[in-house]
Formats: structure tokens, sequence, C-alpha cells
């Protein structure tokens, strides 16, 4: 399933007639529009997701002003515009407790409906531009602290790193010309710190790459594929786990860009994405094109999803739910694509699973 690429807006009316018009309307302006005619099914519709809420003040399960403070407790950044037929001092007087950004009178006209939606939308839009100017403060007191790190990291941990490794490798030797029969006991603990020193270098490795990200030299690059490429990489990875790998990967015009370092960051999230998916499940892998200017890269699965109490956190650096990992790897991922020029957005689908989205510019000319 494919991502609506416009701004959400939920409508909320018992007449199917206005609420198909609306549809109409607001489709007409770019908007994805969802419909419900209950309260009930409101709740339901607006876990997909949404920017604007146009909730009628009377429906047939319960109060327009009683659920919008619902929708917005469950969604905070969510907007929402009253609509009524029979307006009242008291009922405006509700519609501004519960936090409406505005109160349409019907019938009213379409100028002044689209207006009072727009004005909503600049709101939902300023308080996700505070939201990205937050992150990206914290973001850079992360990055100023591995920048200092990073040097004295290089130096004091991958030298001792590398003796390590070369004295495993001469106590490795010695062990081979024992008897047969004395090599195995230490041999199996061998292996074992060697796994943790490889373990080690590529953690050190990601505080490198994100602390000191390469110049990026762009050239044509095929985004489907590239994601070919990823998919048949990981084929025999994804039927060993009993999981299908889906690939939609059809003609695209090239994206400028590092062509090794949009394949990590598909290869990180296909991986994440199988880790993530129980056997009989399934990953897709997808190019599509955007509108005239953008190539969109996807990579959902069926598994688990992300809860929502992280989800707004998994690309800050170090952050991780796994026992082992720097926690660098979603944070690498969103730097390349940043540095391309492109965005990068997570979500649940509706159907479960998580879903990774991101959208590159075109090559100019293209």
């Amino acid at each position: 399933m494919i991502e609506p690429a416009g701004p959400r807006i939920l409508v909320v009316d018992d007449n199917p007639d206005f609420a198909d018009n609306l549809q109409e309307i607001l489709s007409a302006e770019g908007y994805f529009v969802a419909v419900a005619q209950t309260c009930a099914a409101a709740r339901e519709a607006v876990k997909a997701g949404a920017d604007l809420a146009l909730v009628d003040l009377r429906l047939p399960d319960g109060d327009g002003i009683a659920l919008s403070s619902e929708l917005k407790a469950q969604l905070p950044d969510l907007e929402v515009i009253l609509l009524t037929g029979h307006a009242t001092l008291e009922s405006a007087a509700a519609a501004v407790r519960a936090g409406a950004a505005a109160y349409l009178l019907k019938p009213y006209a379409t100028p002044e409906l689209l207006a009072t939606v727009e004005q909503a939308m600049r709101q939902v839009r300023l308080q996700g531009e505070k939201r990205e100017l937050a992150r990206r403060a914290h973001v850079a007191e992360k990055l100023a602290a591995v920048g200092t790190m990073t040097a004295g990291l290089s130096h004091e941990i991958r030298n001792p790193l590398n003796a390590a490794a070369l004295q495993l490798s001469v106590l490795e030797r010695r062990i081979r010309k024992l008897p047969a029969g004395q090599q195995q006991p230490l041999m199996e603990p061998l292996a074992l710190v060697r796994d943790e020193i490889r373990r080690l270098d590529h953690v050190l490795e990601d505080f490198l790459q994100f602390a000191r990200p390469a110049q990026l030299i762009p050239r044509p690059v095929d985004a489907g594929a590239l994601v070919r490429a990823v998919g048949n990489l990981y084929a025999e990875d994804a039927k060993a786990r009993q999981v299908e790998l889906r690939l939609e990967t059809p003609e695209l015009p090239p994206v400028p860009g590092d062509e090794s370092r949009l394949r990590q960051v598909l290869v990180n999230l296909t991986l994440n994405a199988l880790d993530a998916t129980p056997s009989g499940g399934w990953v897709r892998l997808a190019a599509a094109r955007r509108g005239p200017d953008q190539v969109e890269l996807t990579v959902e699965d069926s598994g688990r999803g992300i809860p929502e109490e992280i989800l707004g956190r998994i690309f800050e650096p170090f952050f991780t739910t796994k026992a082992q990992g720097s926690g660098l790897g979603l944070p690498i991922v969103h730097a390349i694509v940043t540095q391309h020029g492109g965005s990068i957005r997570a979500s649940n689908a509706p159907g479960g699973g998580a879903r990774f989205v991101i959208q590159l510019p075109v090559a100019q000319g293209r």
C-alpha cells in the first residue's frame, strides 16, 4: 500500500452527500481525504493519521465537540474545524474550549471553506517546523559530542583493537599446531573474542562515519536498479527466513547522489525489515516517481511495527532498543538521505508493520 503524499484531512459528517461534496472539493486541492459518518468510525479512521479534522457538531452516536477533544488527545498536533448548521453562542464557546481552530457555519461558500482549511493547515505546518527545529537542535548537541570524541576514539580504541586482532591471529596459528583433540576447546573462546573485536570495530566505524561524513560527489543513480540490486542481494536471506521479498521497480529518472551510500541506506532498512518480519510474512522494496521532481523509495514490512512511544525518536543518535548496537544505524541513514537533499519518514502502515519512505530529488533536466 502506497502512503498518500498530500496532507491528510478527516471529514466527520453523517450526511453522505455533504461529506462526498466536501471530499471532492478538498481532493481537488491536493489533500488526501478520508470520511467517517460516526464518532466510532472517526476514532478508527484517525489511527491512520490526520493533519486536520472537519467535524460536524451533531453526530448520530455522539457530540462533535466531545469527539474533537478525543481526537486531539489521540493526535496532539491535529487541528479541528467544527461544522454546524445550528450555531449558538454556547456551542461556539465550547468549540474554543475544545481547541478547535475554526468554526464554520453551513452552508458556506467554497472560497470560505478553502481559506479556513488553509489557515488551519498553516498551523499544522508551523507545529511541524517547531518540532523539526527542536529535533535538529537535539541532534546537533549529540553531534557535537560525537565530534569531540571521534579523534580520541579513533586513536585510543582502533590501535588496541588492531593489536588484539593481530595477537589473536598469532594465538590461532599456535593452536593449529596442537593435536586435533586439543584444538577445539581452545578455538571456541578464540572465535568468541574475535567476534567481539569485530563488533567493536563496526561500532567505531559507525561513530566515524556519523561524525565525519565523506564529501558527496553526486553522479546519476538509477534508483530502480538500486532497489533491484539490494533485493537480489537479500533474496536468499529472505528465502531462508521464509519471508516473501516483494520488489516494485518501474523505469525512473536518475537521482543525483553516491550509489554506494544510497545502497547502504537500503541495505540497512532492508536488514531491519527482515529482522522484524516473522516467518510467513513479507518485505516490500519499491521505487516510484512522485510528481515531476521526486523519486520515492519505500521499505515496508509485515512485522510488528514500531511502538508509538519511540516512533519519534528512532532517528536520534545513540537511541536503540537492541541489546547490542551503537544506536547509529538509522541516524546514519537519515544523515545520508539528508546529505542527498532528500527526506525520510517512518510510520506504521494501517495493516501493521513498519514503513520507511525516502524522497529524493530527480536529476535536473529529467
